[in-house]
């Protein structure tokens, strides 16, 4: 007995001291994966600029970005310039549309008032430590979550209702599908909407689609985003998304694995934008055109009206290798219901459509690029929202702003418990 007393009492004075070296090991191996991960991202720098929201952007030498990690890209000679464009031709950096009228707007972001990338780079926003740290997994950083996948379409079932509280995502949209679309263009009012809890995001982008939602979608996302569990901040940002498998291991935010190749060293993905509207205040929009290149095959971005920041390779896709079959435009937030309730989280202004200009959020002056590569009004738009009463969308038609819809509300009110 005093044997088995002395082994049972061993035990248990070397039992913690066991645990405590397996959580050691187990932390250090996990500091060293977050190492090994961050000296992947953050390439070296020819020059590095203190933002004045606290983000370091590197000037990233333009053959050492992210991209050229990926194996199939190796030898990828990059190209300089798309070499068409919706409606025009291209001429040096900016776009000559066919009736000669060529009108940039300043796009601003708050690291430029601390300096500009040197011609030859490329603005990559730094990645820190507490940015990976806070992901689901050091592998899926920079990632969406690919339960987000539910659209309304005649393509696709609906979804039973446990299905839709399960997803957690929640949409007011415009959409047009039915037909081959090459890309996408649209104005976009800039908010700053109130995130409830850190897991939570709330964006207004556009989609280019094709797939199946539910294993091999094949999307392209841009617009403004406030994500704390992705930049650590509520600031508003600037962002893209791409993936080829419906979000289940390919693509992510950004710069934040290879495959979107950036050419434009004025703009930055992931960076602050400024300035904000607000409300019963100045109003504040950002245009983002994305395109197919119909002799390279490539998806185009252009960030207002003269800054052509880069392109998704045709090799990452599979269905829109061709063309996209559904167009997107609008707001998306989380709702993670962790109190039960439904999120006070905020879409666009946080207020809802009715309220109209000054108030609302909107997306004006929506287009699809067709198969003769013209920018034209979409044809039989149509909306949708999983809850109304508490994020809505609502269409309009005039001269100036062409087909635009007013969207967004304040999540969690007393009709929307």
């Amino acid at each position: 007995m005093k044997v088995k007393a002395l082994f049972y009492f061993i035990f248990l004075f070397m039992a913690p001291l066991y645990g405590s070296a397996a959580a050691r090991l187990n932390m250090a191996r996990r500091n060293l994966q977050v190492k090994r991960h961050l000296s992947r991202l953050n390439k070296n720098p020819i020059k590095s600029i203190k933002s004045p929201d606290g983000d370091i952007i590197d000037c990233v030498h333009i053959s050492h970005q992210p991209a050229f990690d990926h194996p199939f890209l190796k030898n990828h000679t990059i190209q300089m310039r798309p070499n068409y464009h919706p409606e025009g031709v291209f001429s040096g950096n900016k776009q000559v549309v066919k009736n000669g009228v060529n009108k940039p707007k300043a796009i601003t972001q708050l690291w430029h008032m601390k300096g500009r990338c040197p011609k030859g780079t490329i603005p990559i926003r730094r990645t820190s430590e507490e940015d990976v740290l806070r992901a689901s997994s050091i592998k899926r950083y920079g990632m969406k979550k690919h339960k987000n996948i539910f659209r309304p379409t005649s393509t696709v079932s609906a979804p039973e209702p446990d299905l839709i509280n399960q997803n957690g995502h929640q949409h007011a949209i415009a959409y047009v599908e039915g037909d081959q679309y090459y890309g996408a263009k649209a104005t976009i009012n800039v908010w700053d909407p109130k995130i409830q809890h850190s897991n939570e995001f709330s964006l207004s982008q556009l989609w280019i689609l094709g797939g199946s939602f539910a294993s091999d979608l094949n999307s392209i996302e841009a617009g403004w985003q406030v994500s704390p569990d992705l930049y650590g901040d509520n600031n508003t940002r600037l962002f893209t998304y791409w993936t080829s498998d419906a979000y289940q291991a390919t693509g992510c935010y950004n710069l934040l694995c290879s495959g979107f190749i950036q050419i434009s060293n004025e703009i930055s993905m992931g960076a602050s934008i400024h300035p904000i509207s607000g409300y019963h205040n100045s109003q504040y929009d950002i245009s983002i055109l994305i395109w197919k290149d119909p002799q390279e095959g490539n998806w185009w971005m252009q960030f207002g009206n003269d800054h052509v920041l880069g392109y998704w390779p045709a090799f990452l896709f599979s269905y829109l290798s061709d063309s996209a079959s559904m167009i997107e435009w609008g707001g998306e937030v989380v709702n993670s219901q962790s109190d039960g309730l439904h999120t006070t989280t905020q879409m666009g202004s946080g207020h809802f459509p009715e309220e109209g200009f000054g108030k609302a959020s909107y997306i004006r002056n929506i287009q699809i690029v067709d198969g003769s590569n013209n920018l034209r009004a979409p044809k039989d738009i149509a909306t949708f929202t999983e809850q109304s009463n508490c994020y809505d969308v609502q269409l309009g038609k005039n001269g100036e702003w062409g087909n635009y819809f007013y969207f967004g509300g304040p999540g969690r009110n007393p009709n929307c418990p």
